[in-house]
């Protein structure tokens, strides 16, 4: 076996030595007497069977110290036994808020490496401090806290900060990322939220962590869980696939995902005795939901969730949803549209939105890093702007998109372009690529530059209110949009002032060359104004 090796990265931390975590506990480093244990009552031959059994192990031989510091004896819940019974070789878990995943799938790895010979298992956390959470309290103290004759059956060989490594060659280590030539056990904690926050770090757990496992031998066990943290990314195009498995009908194959979701609804912990009042407005959402689910909800359920609402927000969908596609309606941390985008749901202004023969369609576009061209259509509907369309791609010229245009069918009135359209390319005989689009019959209206990005931006904003959109043509498009957010400083863990520059930047500059384009100037703040410059006629 190669044993597993971490990245250097932000997150590592060099020391190999045991220290205590940030928020101590003292039963972290305390071992409970192994009379504590379910086994004084038990025969030689039980105990034997037992052994043999992972389920029964699973139940009865690792201590855990749960949500409220209590040391109690680990059994699985109603969704653990649930996921244990129904796993997959690939697994994709999209689940509530504490319902206990992480801990079942690593004392399940742990179990396995203590149980079987040569496993290798790797536990990914999605920060530095969960790492060492995570292996203080779902490894180590787990196996510290086995009984006497189990600890003597299997030793360790030896143990540092992140990794135990036992006597009969099987290792579990946590860490932030991983590689390795193999690994047969592989957790990805908060994966959502790595997407989110991290797109590099996401990048190279997918590249590194995710090619060293090889579940088509069927030897190999793979799981992600997370919450949701917006559309795009790794984890939502993940579940989007598992999904699409799903309404099909097909069983995935061994190198594909099974999907799992554990809604807020289903968890019994999850209800209130007291009566809270009840708005219109959540009596329509809970009726939109028991048709989503087809469950009727209890008085009780509604209370919980009412509650919890008051404290969460509108961050109630991402952190307790009822049905997979509310999870990613929310958008990200750091979103600069987020709060536009919750009014636009609750008007629901994503919807079919079709193409009006007779009235002339805009187009608005961004060329941006990487030769992405980005372009919104739209069109002028009385004081209202649809949304009707949007497309991206990258590495073609204008002779390209102008067949692409063509093939919509659509009535043009005015393409818009953003101010580097005028800039002059040597490989391009000295032409802007203003003047390349011309001479194929494309005429651009030129937008100016803004001063500062935060002008574009809060042009946006204002904009989105009398924007809507078609829900099937503008899906890429809506995606671009919502997870367009702020870079994260992962050294002071805070948002820096300006835009993350990944495959979101184009849709939403695109967006906000329409914004700042547009003759329409809606009254939610002082408007920028801007002056067109035209290359003359239209196609």
């Amino acid at each position: 076996m190669i044993p597993a090796t971490h990245q250097a990265d932000p997150w590592d931390d060099p020391s190999d030595i045991l220290v205590p975590l940030d928020d101590f506990d003292p039963r972290l480093n305390k071992t409970e007497k192994e009379e504590n244990h379910p086994f004084e009552n038990m025969t030689p031959e039980e105990l034997v069977d037992g052994l043999h059994n992972k389920w029964w192990r699973l139940n009865h031989l690792y201590y855990i110290i749960n949500k409220f510091g209590q040391r109690v004896l680990f059994q699985p819940n109603k969704e653990q036994a649930e996921f244990h019974h129904n796993k997959w070789f690939m697994n994709l878990i999209l689940k509530a808020r504490q319902r206990g995943f992480t801990t079942l799938i690593d004392i399940s790895y742990l179990d396995d490496a203590l149980f079987y010979n040569d496993i290798e298992a790797g536990i990914i956390a999605h920060n530095r401090e969960d790492v060492s959470k995570i292996f203080r309290r779902k490894i180590l103290y787990p196996y510290e806290n086995l009984p006497e004759m189990i600890k003597g059956f299997r030793p360790t060989k030896s143990k540092s900060k992140t990794e135990i490594e036992f006597n009969n060659n099987s290792i579990i280590s946590v860490g932030t990322s991983m590689r390795s030539g193999t690994i047969n056990r592989l957790h990805v904690s908060e994966f959502g939220k790595v997407c989110a926050r991290y797109p590099e770090k996401a990048r190279e757990i997918v590249t590194g962590a995710f090619e060293a496992i090889h579940t088509q031998t069927g030897e190999c066990l793979f799981t992600i869980e997370s919450t949701a943290e917006g559309k795009g990314g790794y984890f939502h195009d993940y579940c989007k696939d598992a999904q699409d498995l799903q309404l099909i009908g097909r069983k995935p194959n061994r190198m594909e995902f099974k999907f799992h979701f554990f809604p807020w609804w289903d968890n019994d912990e999850n209800e209130l005795s007291t009566p809270v009042p009840i708005t219109a407005s959540m009596v329509k959402y809970f009726e939109e939901v028991e048709v989503k689910i087809g469950v009727k909800l209890k008085p009780e359920k509604k209370y919980w969730y009412i509650s919890k609402w008051k404290t969460l927000g509108e961050d109630m969908k991402r952190e307790n949803p009822s049905t997979p596609e509310e999870a990613f309606e929310q958008s990200v941390k750091g979103a600069y549209f987020s709060q536009q985008f919750i009014a636009i749901r609750k008007e629901k202004r994503i919807c079919s939105v079709p193409y009006q023969k007779g009235i002339s369609v805009d187009t608005w576009w961004d060329l941006g890093m990487n030769d992405v061209m980005a372009i919104w259509f739209t069109q002028d509907i009385g004081r209202e702007v649809h949304v009707i369309d949007y497309m991206e791609d990258s590495g073609e010229g204008f002779d390209y998109y102008r067949a692409e245009l063509d093939k919509k069918g659509y009535l043009y009135g005015y393409h818009n372009g953003p101010h580097d359209l005028s800039v002059r390319e040597l490989g391009n005989k000295g032409k802007s690529r203003w003047q390349a689009a011309r001479e194929i019959g494309i005429y651009f209206n030129l937008i100016p530059r803004v001063s500062a990005k935060i002008d574009s931006i809060n042009s946006a904003r204002r904009f989105l209110a009398i924007c809507w959109f078609d829900e099937e043509r503008c899906e890429k498009g809506l995606s671009r949009l919502e997870n367009y957010r702020k870079e994260w400083n992962i050294h002071t863990e805070s948002w820096k002032d300006h835009p993350l520059h990944d495959i979101n930047s184009n849709g939403a500059d695109a967006f906000q060359t329409l914004s700042m384009g547009h003759g329409f100037k809606p009254s939610m703040g002082a408007a920028i104004q801007v002056q067109k410059q035209s290359s003359g006629g239209w196609t």
